[in-house]
């Protein structure tokens, strides 16, 4: 895979070539004042991790029952936490 490093300016001129040649397989870093801000990479490149969920996926682990073991331990810890809320 090809990857090419872009001005800000560049995308913005050339917008239309950038992302048909972003679906053919090169990713871009694009800079603004020489600084990486984003990369433009192809639909469904499985090199970068995936940061989206999917709607029932966040349903099932939000909805699962906690491991009592976790659980036990979260209480521990919340337990032995100042409340920056409580008079002193």
């Amino acid at each position: 895979m090809t990857d090419r490093t872009i001005p800000q300016r560049e995308l913005r001129n050339n917008v239309a070539a950038i992302l048909r040649a972003t679906e053919a397989g090169v990713t871009f870093t694009v800079t603004v004042r020489g600084r990486p801000v984003a990369r433009l990479v192809p639909p469904g490149d499985v090199s970068a991790p995936r940061l989206d969920v999917d709607r029932e996926t966040l349903r099932r682990i939000l909805l699962s029952p906690m491991d009592e073991e976790l659980a036990g331990e979260l209480d521990a810890a919340e337990a032995a936490l100042d409340d920056p809320w409580q008079a002193r």
